[in-house]
């Protein structure tokens, strides 16, 4: 067991609501803090100097400097395992492109398809670790990866490999979701209902076999899954034993209430949700996951997160990292940038990267620092945790614990 500290500032988040908005007076500051540590659990959260007294033979890992103390982060939906480059996509769409017209000039998913196949197995696990390094350095030590950038039984099965390899040269927590489902790929003969079904036949049986996720995603638009052939698929999915989540009303409305309808752990993106399907979402477990990094890279309108959180909904933040629409990374850049524009709280924001991002993984034991709780938490040279957004992800991590040790690259 050791004493970490003191810290100038700990922000505990104990105590949050789970769902709905969230005021800062709620938050509870820890002034000249401890974190009491005992293996990989937190074991007590106080004064550093009383908790010094309780324990006075214990080992003390002091602090250097004024910092304050947040609990790790959480990105709950990533796609970080990939090939290539889409730089061009980006400075096409800006210059006035179209999606169909950047797709028909070799760009888009399909290009990420191509190079993720094309990519050995050393490339992919070596650009994967780097940029899960990029993460930590940042405080985010739990991470979401999906596949699909294969879009066949080999590659799919490939990333998920690729993933599962990663987890052996990480410290952080990668959980692996399959989005085979990500749109039907160009050289598959059959329509989306025959490909659907391909997934559910052939590739999550396999997926299962290994045990190379527990999760299935689906990308519900016009531009790839329909509503009704979707809904079918992810209740299919459940039957095999699978949590799902959603790619849900990025583009256009209604797929939200499939993901609310089939027990979805979490739908996500909502550029589009409308007004009634926010109160279906707020009405329900489903998460609602804001990706800020998709609306700057797209040009788009955000996530109506403060209509979500006023609803009551369990709002959450993630990065949306991928090689097309949202190459940014940078999640403490693009929540500070979403609450700028929604208005929302340093509870609010804090809350949707932690606990309720946590909470959309299905993982309840971390993303707040209190006893008993997962010993993962990020520290900055400040003197003051609201410097943490205000400064947009300019204010670099100090130091990033996990299960309790300084972490390295």
């Amino acid at each position: 067991m050791k004493l970490i500290g003191p810290f100038k500032q700990i922000i505990t988040l104990a105590n949050l609501s789970l769902r709905g908005k969230l005021s800062d007076d709620q938050l509870e500051i820890i002034l000249d803090g401890g974190i009491l540590v005992d293996h990989d659990k937190i074991q007590k959260v106080g004064n550093f100097n009383e908790l010094r007294s309780e324990n006075p033979d214990i080992m003390i890992e002091e602090v250097e400097g004024e910092q304050i103390v947040l609990p790790a982060f959480v990105d709950s939906h990533t796609h970080i395992c990939f090939g290539g480059n889409r730089a061009n996509d980006f400075a096409m769409r800006n210059a006035g492109k179209t999606y169909l017209e950047i797709a028909e000039s070799g760009g888009g998913i399909w290009s990420s398809v191509q190079h993720t196949r094309n990519a050995s197995e050393e490339e992919l696990l070596k650009t994967l670790v780097e940029r899960i390094n990029f993460l930590i350095s940042l405080g985010i030590v739990t991470i979401e990866v999906k596949s699909g950038y294969g879009l066949d039984v080999a590659n799919e099965l490939k990333m998920l490999r690729i993933i599962k390899k990663a987890q052996e040269l990480t410290k952080a927590t990668l959980v692996p979701t399959c989005l085979s489902a990500h749109l039907k790929p160009r050289d598959f003969e059959g329509g989306n209902e025959e490909y659907l079904n391909y997934i559910l036949t052939e590739i999550l049986p396999k997926v299962k076999g290994e045990n190379l996720a527990k999760r299935v995603d689906i990308f519900i638009e016009k531009s790839a899954f329909q509503p009704e052939e979707s809904k079918e698929f992810l209740l299919k999915t459940k039957e095999l034993g699978f949590e799902i989540t959603v790619h849900a009303d990025q583009f256009t409305p209604g797929s939200s209430r499939i993901a609310v309808e089939v027990g979805a752990q979490s739908a996500d993106h909502l550029e589009a949700t409308i007004d009634e399907d926010i109160e279906f979402l707020a009405n329900s477990n489903t998460v609602a996951t804001a990706l800020p990094g998709a609306s700057l890279g797209l040009g788009e309108k955000f996530t109506p997160a403060r209509k979500l959180l006023d609803a009551g909904a369990i709002l959450a933040i993630a990065s949306d990292w991928n090689p097309g629409s949202a190459p940014m990374g940078n999640l403490i850049t693009q929540a500070s940038i979403l609450a700028t524009y929604q208005k929302l709280t340093t509870a609010e924001v804090l809350a949707g990267m932690t606990f309720r991002s946590a909470y959309a993984l299905g993982l309840e034991d971390r993303g707040r620092l209190q006893n008993g709780l997962k010993a993962d938490f990020v520290t900055f040279k400040t003197d003051n945790f609201q410097n943490v957004l205000y400064n947009q992800g300019s204010l670099a991590a100090e130091n990033v614990y996990i299960n309790g040790e300084k972490w390295a690259v």
